[in-house]
C-alpha cells in the first residue's frame, strides 16, 4: 500500500505454501487463539492430523496424528485443548503430560481460550468456564439467551476483569445475516439481548494527565436501515469522566450490499477499534470520538478467524486462501493522514497527546501558546504536560511556567505541570532536578523516596549531588540509577557497604583504586576490611587486586591476625604461583603465634611452600612433630626422632609410613640404641605395622642384632597370625620356647600351616622339652608318626605313645602299631595298646598296616571284640571275610548272609581264591561289570545269562551285546536256551527283549520271539510281543509279514499298517485295512501309494462310503479328471472342497462342469465365494440371462470382485451389469469407456466424484476426441493442485494447447480455484499466448507461484514480465539485473528507480551506475539521487573519476558533501579548481575538512589566480602552518590574511617578524593595524623600540596607551 496511509498492511505467511490442505482452511477446522499460534485439523491420506503453526517460526510446522473436533492451542503456551464428541482433553506438548480431561453432558457449540488459564465453553444452553489448574471441572456461568435460539455461534468474549461476558451467534432470516449477542453481567447476574455482528471490550483514559479508565464495549450491526458502530460505557465508577455514548454510522460500498461485520478488536496501544467484514474490508475507528479513521478492502476473501497482534497493537486474521494478513496503526502515518485527508485537527491532537504519536507538532505548540496567551495556565501544563514525543517537556517551558505570577489561593502553574506528570508518567531530568530542589528544601524527603520508588523522577548526578546533602544513602539509590559509578563507591563507603563495592563495580565496568579503599577501610573497621580483602581476590574473572599488595597492607598495619584469616582463604586453592605467600604465611605464624602455624601446618591446606626453610622454623620453635614433616635429609630425621618423648606414639607410626626402608631401620635401630626400655614398645608397634614394607627378614635380623629375644616375640606374636613366611614362624616358634611360652608353641604348631615341619621337628627334638606334646603335635600334623615313634620307643617315653593314640590322635593307632610292628615290639605290648585305644581307629587302615606285614590274625580279637559291641564297619567285616576265606571258615555262608561287607573289595580278594565266591559277592553287590568279567573268564555263561534276565539292566544289556564282545554268542544261547525260558516275569521278558532290539539284533530276536509267541508259550498271545514280531520282520525278514498278518490276531491292525505303508509294503498294509473294514485308510493306499485310481473306482463302487467318494473325487482332481471328480463329489455330496474345485476350473476353463459342483454345493454351503464363482462362471460361459436372473434374486455374492474379474477378463457386457447392480459408478464409468459409451461414462463419473475415475474419463474423452466431456472431466481435477500438472502435461503431450488455455480460463471461476492453476495458466500463456501474460499477471500476480512462472518467462524470453514477476516476488536484485541485461523491452527509468532502491546486494548498484553512464547519461543524476543513502559515495566518486565522468555528477556531489567524505570533498574541490570558482571552494574546505589540506594548499598555493593562493594561505593557517600562511600572504602582499595568521598563531616571535616587515616595506599603515590585531603577543618593550628606532611613535601611540592602561589597572591598590 502507499506509504501515506495510516495503516501498515503485512502478509506473514501462506499457509498452502506450508502444505496445509486448502479444504482444512475453515471456520470449523481452523482456530487462531492468538499471534502465536494457529492450530489447523487437516486429513492426510487416511490418518487425520493437527498441524501446529508457530507464528515465531512458521516454515516449523508440527504434525500430531490426532483426531478431533476441534482443537485450540493455548494463547502462550504450548499446550492443546482438544474436543471429540463430547469428551475434553487439555495437554501440553513440550511435556507431552495429560492435564486434564472431562465428559461434557452436553455438547459443545463453540470453545474459546478466554485467558491464559481458563477456556469458555459455550453449549446449547449454557455457558461454562474450565480452567486448565487444579481437578475441578468445568463451572456453569450463566445459561443462554433465547435471542440465539438457532444461532450458529461465531464469538465467546470476556471483558479483562472478568466482569462481562458476551456470546456472538450468527443466523439467516430473509435472505441476509442477521447478528445477535448475549451481554451477561456477572455481579449482577441479569443477561441482555443486543443485535449485533462483532464486538469487543476496552479501557479507556479519557484524560491523558488522570490515570483512571473508562470501561467501554463497543459492537457494530447491519440491519435493513443500515450500519452502526456502538461505544457505550459499563461499570462506571463515580469520581470518574462520564463517557457520552457514541453511535456513528458504518459505511459499506454499493457493491458490498451483502456485507456485515464479522470481527472487532480494540487496539490497547492506539485506542482504536478494528472491524473487519466478511467482504475483506477494514475499518478504524477512534474509541474515544467513534470517528472513522480509515476504510478499505484488504482481502478478496473472507477474513474468517482474527485475534489482537500484540506487538504492534493491531489485528492479524486468516482467510479462506490460508494468507495471514495483518492491519497495524501506521505511528508514523496516521496523524499526518488524519490532518491532510480528514482535515480534523481535534481528532488528530487527542490521538496524538492520548498515544504519543508523532506528526502534530506544529499544532500542540500552537495550542500551548493560545493557552498561556489568554492566561488558561491549568490547560497549558496540561497540554505540556501530555505533549507527544515530549516536545514541550523542556527547561525552557519550565522558566515559562516558573515566569507565570500565582493568583493568591492558587497552585502555581508550575506544580500544576509537575502534579500533571507525576501522575501520568516519568519526569525527565531538568523536570526532575526542578521539583527535587523545593521538596528538599521544605524537608520533605518522604515524597522524592516515594517518587523514586514509584520510577516518576530521571536520576542523574546532579540529583544525587543535590539529595546527598540530605540523605547519603537515598543519594546512593539516585546514583545508582543514574550510573554515576564514581559516586555510587564513594557512598558505598560512606555507609559501611563495602561488599557491594565489587559487584557494582564489576557490573558498571568501574575500576575504583581498591588499594587505598582497602587501606581506609581496614583503618575504620579491621573485620570489615578482611571480608573486602577475601572479596577482592574471590571475584570469579580473578583477583582485582594482586595478594603481595593486599598482604603488604596488611603487613603495614602490623595485622597478622587479620593477615592470617585473610591468606588463609585466599590460599585455600593451594596454587603453586603461590608459594611465597605461603612461606609467608606460615613464617610470620611461626614467629608470633607457632600454635597457629601449628594448626595451619596439621591441616595440610599447603604444599607449595619452602620446606626445607619451614622445618627449621619448626625445629627452631618445638615443633619437632612438623619438623620431622618437612626434613627430608636423614640425619635431621635422626636427630629429631629420638625426641619420641615430645611426640605422640600414634604420629610416630604413622611418620615411618613416609620414609624409605633403610631410613626406617636406620631410625629405628637409633631408637633402640639411645633407650630400648623406653623405646622398645613403640619400635614393636612400628615393626608391626609396616612389617611387610621392612621386611620381617630385616626386623628379625634388627631385633636378633640387639639382643632382644623379647622384642622378637612381640614383634613376631603380632605378624605371625597374618604371616605365610615360613622363616617367620620358625622364629616366633624358637623365640616363644625360649621366652617360656610353650602355650604359643603349642598353639602355633598346631594351628600354623606355613612353617618347615621338618625344620620345626630337629629344633624340638633339640631342644629337649619337658613336655613333648608340641613334638607330637607337628610330627602328627605332619606325618612323622613313624619318626615319633622311633624317637620316643627309643627314649622309653612310652607313656607319650599312650598319650598320643588315647588322647591326641587315635585316628593315628594304624601307624603306631606298624611302627612298633617295625621294631619288632612285643604282641603282647601291641594288643594290650590297641584294645587300650578308647577312639575312632581307622579299621581300614589298621587292616591294611597288619595286612602288609602278614600279621592280620593279630587283629582277630580286636575285631570280635568290636563286632560284640555292636560295630558295623564295613573295613571291620571285610577284615574277617578275608579273614574266614584265608581260614576257609565257612566263608561261602558268610559272603551271602552277612550285609555289611564291601563286595567288591572282598570280591576282588576272592577272584584269584575262588571265582565262584568272588560271582556271590558281586552278585550281592550288582557289580555288573566285575561279574561279567569273572564270568567271562571261567565261562561262568549260564550264571551269566540268568543274572543278566533278572538284573533287567538296559546299559549292561547293550555292554553285553555289544559286538566287540566275543562272548556274545556265548551269553545270547544261554539266554533264549535257558534263562529266558525259566522265568515267568514279563518284566524280565520285556527288558530281553527291547535289550535285543537296542542291539539290532533282528534274526535273534525273531528267533526269540518265535519260541515265545509260537511255541505256545504263556506268552503267545501277548499283543506286544506280536507287534512286535512283525514290526521286526518288516524291518528284517518282509517275505514273513504276509504270513505273520495271517496267522496272528491280536496285534495292533492300524498301527502295524501305517508302518508297513511306511515300509513300501502297499499291499500288506492293504490287506490288514480290507481285513479290519477301514475303508477310507485302504482306499487311500490304493490312491496315495498304489497308484491305481481305477481299481479305486471298484473298490468305491464295491463299498459305496461317502468319504471313500470324496477320497476318489480328490485324487481325480488332482490329476485334473475334473468331470470324473466333479461326478464323485456330487456322488459323495460333499461340497467340503469347493475352493480347491473353483481353483482347478479356472486352470482347465471348465466352467459348465464347476456350474454342476456350484448349483449342488449352494445347497448347503452358504459361503460368499461360492455365489461369487457360480456368477463369474454364468459370466464366462456367457449365461447373460441366467446371470441377471441371479443377481436379480437375493445372494450373497461379491458382486463388485466378480465384476472386477470380468472387467480384467475384458467382459464388458457382464461387467456392465454387475457393477450397475451395485452403484459402482466408477468401476462403471470404466467399463463404458471400453464400450465407447463416453457420455454415459461422464455421468457415472460425476455420480462417483473419484479423482481417479475422472482421470480415466478424461483421457479417454481426450483420445477420442471429445474435448467438451474432456474439459467437464478435467474441471473437477485441476480443482486438485497434486493432478493439475498433470492435466496440463497430458493435453501438451497430445498438442491441445487452446484447449489446455480454455480449460484453465474456465477454471479460475470456480470456488475452488487454487494458486496451482494461476501458475499453470501463466506458464501456459508464457509458451503459447504470450501477448496475454501481462494482462493475467497484473489480475493474479498474488495467486500464483511466482518461482515457476519466472523459470518459464526467462525460457519464453517475456523480459518485461520477467521483470514485473522479480519485482513482486520482492526479488529485487533479479528485476534490477534483468532490466539492465535487456533495456529494450523492459527499462523504463522511472520503475527502475523504484526497483533499484530495493536490492540488497551493492554490487548492483555501481552495475546499474555504469549502464545509466552508457545508455542514459542524462538522468544519472536523477538515479543517483535515490542511491545517495545506499552507496558508497567514494566508490561512486572514483568510478566517474575513471572514466572522466566527474562533472557529469556534480549535483550528485553537491548532494552527498554533507557525509563530509574525503574521496567526494576532493573529487569536488578538483572540480571546483577546474572550474576556477574560488567562492565554492572556499565554502567547500571551510564546511567540509576531510581532506588532505596540505596537499591541496601545496597545489594551490602555485595557481595562477590570486584567490585560490589565498585559500592556500588559509589552509596552511587551518593546519597551524603559520609561517608558510604569512610567507604567502605577504607574497600576494594580502596583509590582512598575515596578520590574522600571526594572530591566530599566539606566536610572539612571528608577530614580531610581522611587524619587523611591515617596517621595512615601509608601510606604517600596517604596522598600526599589525598592532591592534596582535596585541596580546607582541611585547611592549619591542613596540617601543620599534617606534623608537624608525620614528613610528604616533603609530605606536595607540597601543602604548592601552598597555600603560592595563598595567596601571592591575597595580593600583583599593581605597
Amino acid at each position: 500500500m502507499s506509504s501515506s496511509l495510516p495503516i501498515r498492511f503485512q502478509e506473514h505467511v501462506q499457509l498452502q505454501a506450508l502444505g496445509i490442505n486448502p479444504t482444512s482452511i475453515g471456520f470449523t477446522t481452523l482456530t487462531m487463539e492468538s499471534d502465536k499460534f494457529i492450530c489447523v485439523r487437516e486429513k492426510v491420506g487416511e490418518q487425520n492430523q493437527v498441524v501446529i503453526i508457530d507464528m515465531n517460526d512458521p516454515s516449523n510446522l508440527t504434525r500430531r496424528p490426532i483426531t478431533a473436533d476441534s482443537a485450540i492451542m493455548n494463547p502462550v503456551a504450548k499446550v492443546i485443548a482438544l474436543k471429540a464428541g463430547r469428551q475434553l482433553q487439555i495437554f501440553n506438548i513440550e511435556l507431552k503430560a495429560k492435564i486434564k480431561a472431562h465428559n461434557m453432558n452436553e455438547e459443545v457449540v463453540f470453545w474459546k481460550w478466554v485467558s491464559l488459564t481458563v477456556i469458555g465453553l459455550v453449549t446449547d444452553r449454557s455457558v461454562y468456564h474450565w480452567s486448565m489448574e487444579g481437578d475441578s471441572g468445568p463451572v456453569k456461568v450463566f445459561d443462554r439467551h433465547t435471542n440465539l435460539s438457532g444461532a450458529q455461534i461465531i464469538n465467546y468474549r470476556v471483558s479483562p476483569d472478568e466482569k462481562w461476558m458476551l456470546v456472538v451467534g450468527i443466523s439467516a432470516v430473509d435472505s441476509r445475516v442477521v447478528g445477535n449477542m448475549q451481554l451477561y453481567s456477572r455481579e449482577k447476574g441479569v443477561s441482555q439481548a443486543l443485535e449485533g455482528h462483532a464486538a469487543a471490550f476496552a479501557e479507556l483514559k479519557m484524560d491523558p494527565a488522570v490515570a483512571v479508565t473508562n470501561k467501554l464495549f463497543t459492537f457494530a450491526v447491519r440491519g435493513p436501515a443500515g450500519a452502526k458502530l456502538h461505544i457505550v460505557e459499563i461499570d462506571h465508577k463515580d469520581g470518574t469522566p462520564i463517557f457520552q455514548k457514541k453511535a456513528v454510522d458504518v459505511y459499506f460500498p454499493p457493491e458490498a450490499g451483502a456485507d456485515f461485520p464479522v470481527a472487532m478488536q480494540v487496539s490497547k496501544k492506539y485506542d482504536v477499534i478494528f472491524m473487519v467484514t466478511k467482504f475483506g474490508f477494514i475499518h478504524l475507528y477512534d474509541l474515544d470520538s467513534g470517528a472513522c479513521i480509515f476504510m478499505n478492502r484488504i482481502s478478496g476473501d473472507t477474513i474468517f478467524v482474527t485475534t489482537e497482534l500484540e506487538v504492534t497493537g493491531g489485528i492479524i486474521g486468516v482467510n479462506r486462501k490460508g494468507q495471514v494478513l495483518s492491519v497495524s496503526v501506521d505511528e508514523d502515518n496516521i496523524i499526518p493522514y488524519i490532518l491532510r485527508t480528514l482535515n480534523n485537527a481535534e481528532l488528530a491532537y487527542r490521538l496524538a497527546s492520548r498515544n504519543n504519536l508523532p506528526g502534530a507538532d506544529q499544532l500542540v505548540v500552537t495550542r500551548f501558546e493560545q493557552l498561556l496567551n489568554i492566561g488558561n495556565f491549568p490547560e497549558a501544563a496540561k497540554v505540556a504536560a501530555t505533549s507527544p514525543k515530549g516536545i514541550l517537556r523542556t527547561p525552557q517551558t519550565i522558566e515559562r511556567f516558573k515566569l507565570v505570577p500565582v493568583a493568591p489561593g492558587q497552585m502555581s502553574p508550575i506544580l500544576q505541570y509537575f502534579g500533571i506528570l507525576l501522575e501520568k508518567g516519568e519526569l525527565n531530568k531538568f523536570e526532575s532536578l526542578e521539583l527535587a530542589k523545593p521538596v528538599l528544601q521544605q524537608g520533605r524527603k518522604q515524597l522524592l523516596e516515594k517518587w523514586l520508588k514509584e520510577d516518576k523522577l530521571e536520576c542523574s548526578e546532579e540529583l544525587g549531588d543535590i539529595v546527598k546533602q540530605v540523605d547519603a544513602t537515598l543519594a546512593l539509590s539516585v546514583y545508582l540509577r543514574a550510573n554515576v559509578p564514581n559516586k555510587v563507591v564513594a557512598c558505598f563507603g560512606e555507609t559501611g557497604q563495602y561488599s557491594k563495592i565489587i559487584l557494582y563495580a564489576k557490573k558498571v565496568g568501574y575500576q575504583p583504586d581498591y588499594v587505598t579503599l582497602l587501606q581506609f577501610i581496614l583503618r575504620v573497621d579491621p573485620e570489615k576490611g578482611s571480608e573486602f580483602a577475601s572479596l577482592l581476590v574471590s571475584d570469579e574473572s580473578g583477583p582485582l587486586v594482586p595478594l603481595e599488595q593486599i598482604v603488604d597492607v596488611f603487613a603495614g598495619l602490623n595485622m597478622v591476625q587479620q593477615a592470617t584469616s585473610f591468606l588463609l582463604d585466599a590460599l585455600k586453592e593451594n596454587r603453586p604461583e603461590h608459594g611465597g605467600l605461603q612461606t609467608r604465611l606460615l613464617e610470620m605464624n611461626l614467629l608470633h603465634a607457632p600454635q597457629v602455624a601449628d594448626a595451619i601446618l596439621g591441616n595440610n591446606m599447603f604444599s607449595h611452600y619452602d620446606r626445607a626453610y619451614i622445618a627449621g622454623l619448626c625445629e627452631k620453635a618445638g615443633l619437632y612433630q612438623r619438623a620431622l614433616e618437612h626434613y627430608t635429609d636423614i640425619y635431621d630425621i635422626k636427630r629429631a626422632i629420638v625426641n619420641t618423648h615430645l611426640l605422640t606414639p600414634d604420629w610416630t607410626i604413622a611418620f615411618f609410613g613416609r620414609l624409605s626402608v633403610d631410613q626406617s631401620l636406620e631410625c629405628l635401630k637409633e631408637m633402640l640404641t639411645n633407650n630400648m626400655r623406653q623405646n622398645l614398645q613403640i619400635v614393636v608397634q612400628v615393626a608391626t605395622k609396616y612389617s611387610e614394607q621392612l621386611g620381617a627378614s630385616n626386623l628379625i635380623n634388627l631385633f636378633e642384632s640387639q639382643k632382644t629375644n623379647e622384642g622378637l616375640y612381640y614383634y613376631l606374636g603380632a605378624i605371625v597370625n597374618l604371616s605365610q613366611d615360613p622363616e617367620v614362624h620358625f622364629k616366633y616358634i624358637q623365640a616363644a620356647t625360649r621366652t617360656g611360652q610353650m602355650k604359643e608353641v603349642e598353639r602355633i604348631c598346631r594351628d600354623s600351616t606355613f612353617y618347615d615341619a621338618e625344620r620345626v621337628k630337629t629344633f624340638l627334638k633339640e631342644a629337649k622339652l619337658q613336655d613333648q606334646l608340641p613334638l607330637i603335635i607337628v610330627c602328627d600334623r605332619f606325618n612323622f608318626v613313624h619318626d615319633l615313634v622311633l624317637y620316643l620307643y627309643q627314649n622309653s617315653l612310652y607313656q607319650y605313645i599312650e598319650v598320643y593314640v588315647q588322647k591326641v590322635n587315635p585316628a593315628r593307632t594304624p601307624e603306631v602299631i606298624g611302627g612298633l610292628l617295625d621294631v619288632d615290639c612285643d604282641e603282647t605290648v601291641i594288643k594290650n595298646l590297641l584294645t587300650s585305644v578308647r577312639g575312632a581307629v581307622p579299621v581300614d587302615l589298621l587292616v591294611e598296616e597288619t595286612e602288609k606285614r602278614n600279621r592280620l590274625k593279630l587283629i582277630l580279637p580286636w575285631l570280635e571284640m568290636r563286632i560284640k559291641e555292636g560295630a558295623v564297619e564295613t573295613p571291620l567285616f571285610n577284615a574277617l571275610a578275608k579273614i574266614y576265606i584265608d581260614t576257609n571258615n565257612n566263608a561261602e555262608y558268610f559272603l551271602k548272609e552277612n550285609k555289611f561287607y564291601d563286595p567288591l573289595v572282598v570280591g576282588k580278594y576272592c577272584e584269584k581264591r575262588d571265582p565262584y565266591l568272588a560271582f556271590i559277592c558281586y552278585q550281592r553287590g550288582q557289580c555288573d561289570r566285575e561279574l561279567i568279567d569273572i564270568t567271562n573268564e571261567n565261562s561262568m555263561f549260564k550264571h551269566q545269562a540268568r543274572y543278566l534276565v533278572t538284573r533287567r539292566d538296559a546299559d549292561l544289556w547293550n555292554f553285553v551285546l555289544n559286538p566287540d564282545n566275543a562272548y556274545r554268542r556265548s551269553v545270547i544261547d544261554q539266554v533264549v536256551g535257558t534263562a529266558l525260558p525259566e522265568t515267568q516275569d514279563p518284566e524280565d521278558v520285556s527288558i530281553t527283549v527291547k535289550a535285543f532290539m537296542a542291539a539290532e539284533l533282528p534274526n535273534e530276536l525273531i528267533e526269540l520271539l518265535e519260541k515265545l509267541v509260537l511255541e505256545g508259550t504263556t506268552f503267545a498271545d501277548n499283543r506286544n510281543l506280536q507287534n512286535l514280531l512283525i514290526l521286526t520282520a518288516i524291518k528284517a525278514d518282509r517275505t514273513r509279514v504276509m504270513d505273520y498278518i495271517t496267522r496272528l490276531e491280536n496285534y495292533d491292525a492300524p498301527d502295524i499298517a501305517n508302518i508297513a505303508v511306511g515300509s513300501d509294503l502297499f499291499e500288506e498294509a492293504f490287506y490288514i485295512y480290507k481285513k479290519y473294514e477301514q475303508h477310507v485308510n485302504g482306499i487311500s493306499v490304493l490312491i496315495a501309494n498304489i497308484g491305481d485310481l481305477d481299481r479305486a473306482y471298484e473298490f468305491a463302487e464295491r463299498v459305496d462310503v461317502s468319504e471313500v467318494w470324496s477320497k476318489l473325487a480328490k485324487a481325480q482332481l488332482d490329476t485334473l479328471r475334473f468331470k470324473e471328480a466333479v461326478d464323485s463329489y456330487i456322488k459323495a455330496a460333499d461340497p467340503s472342497n469347493y475352493a480347491e474345485v473353483i481353483q482347478t476350473a479356472h486352470t482347465t476353463d471348465k466352467y459348465e462342469d464347476l456350474i454342476r459342483y456350484l448349483h449342488m454345493a449352494k445347497k448347503t454351503v452358504r459361503q460368499p465365494v461360492v455365489e461369487t464363482e457360480l456368477v463369474f462362471a454364468f459370466a464366462k460361459t456367457n449365461r447373460i440371462a441366467d446371470l441377471e436372473e441371479f443377481i436379480s434374486s437375493p445372494n450373497i455374492a461379491e458382486i463388485s470382485v466378480v465384476g472386477e474379474k470380468c472387467f480384467d477378463e475384458k467382459l464388458y457386457e457382464a461387467a456392465k451389469l454387475l457393477f450397475s447392480s451395485i452403484s459402482n459408478w466408477a468401476r462403471l464409468a470404466s467399463t463404458l469407456i471400453y464400450l465407447g459409451e463416453h457420455q454415459a461414462a461422464v455421468d457415472c463419473a460425476r455420480k462417483a466424484n473419484a479423482t481417479k475415475v475422472w482421470k480415466e474419463v478424461n483421457a479417454a474423452c481426450i483420445a477420442n476426441g471429445e474435448f467438451r466431456l474432456a474439459q467437464i472431466c478435467a474441471l473437477n481435477l485441476i480443482i486438485h493442485a497434486e493432478e493439475l500438472e498433470v492435466i496440463v502435461k497430458l493435453y501438451e503431450a497430445r498438442g491441445f494447447f487452446d484447449e489446455l488455455i480454455q480449460l484453465v480460463e474456465s477454471g479460475l471461476g470456480l470456488e475452488r480455484a487454487h494458486m496451482g492453476m494461476f501458475t499453470e495458466l501463466a506458464i501456459a500463456y508464457s509458451k503459447y499466448r504470450p501477448d496475454r501474460l501481462m494482462e493475467h499477471l497484473r489480475l493474479f500476480w498474488q495467486r500464483i507461484n511466482i518461482p515457476k512462472v519466472i523459470r518459464a518467462c526467462e525460457t519464453a524470453h517475456l523480459w518485461s514480465e520477467l521483470v514485473f514477476l522479480y519485482t513482486h516476488y520482492d526479488e529485487f536484485d533479479n528485476a534490477a539485473l534483468s532490466i539492465m541485461a535487456h533495456p529494450a523491452n523492459a527499462w523504463d527509468h522511472v520503475a527502475f528507480k523504484d526497483v533499484i532502491v530495493k536490492v540488497s546486494n551493492l554490487e548492483i548498484y555501481f552495475k546499474a551506475l555504469r549502464f545509466y553512464l552508457e545508455h542514459q547519461p542524462l538522468l544519472m543524476n536523477d538515479l543517483l539521487v535515490v542511491l545517495t543513502p545506499r552507496v558508497d559515495h567514494t566508490r561512486v566518486v572514483q568510478m566517474f573519476q575513471k572514466t572522466n565522468h566527474l562533472p557529469l555528477v556534480k549535483p550528485y556531489l553537491i548532494n552527498v558533501q554533507q557525509a563530509n567524505n574525503h574521496a567526494v570533498n576532493h573529487a569536488f574541490n578538483d572540480l571546483l579548481i577546474e572550474e576556477e570558482d574560488y567562492k565554492s571552494l572556499r565554502d567547500s574546505i571551510d564546511n567540509f575538512d576531510n581532506f588532505d589540506a596540505i596537499a591541496l594548499a601545496q597545489r594551490l598555493e602555485k595557481h595562477e589566480l590570486m584567490e585560490f593562493r589565498r585559500i592556500a594561505a588559509h589552509l596552511y593557517k587551518r593546519n597551524k602552518r603559520w609561517r608558510q600562511s604569512i610567507n604567502l600572504s605577504k607574497k600576494d602582499k594580502v596583509f590582512k590574511d598575515a596578520m590574522e595568521a600571526a594572530a591566530e598563531s599566539r606566536d610572539p616571535e612571528l608577530a614580531e617578524e610581522l611587524l619587523k616587515y611591515f617596517i621595512e616595506i615601509e608601510r606604517k599603515d600596517c604596522f598600526a593595524a599589525c598592532l591592534y590585531n596582535c596585541y596580546e603577543m607582541l611585547r611592549p618593550d619591542v613596540v617601543l623600540e620599534f617606534a623608537w628606532r624608525y620614528r613610528l611613535n604616533d603609530f605606536a601611540m595607540p597601543y602604548l596607551i592601552q598597555t600603560l592602561r592595563e598595567y596601571t589597572t592591575k597595580v593600583r591598590l583599593p581605597c
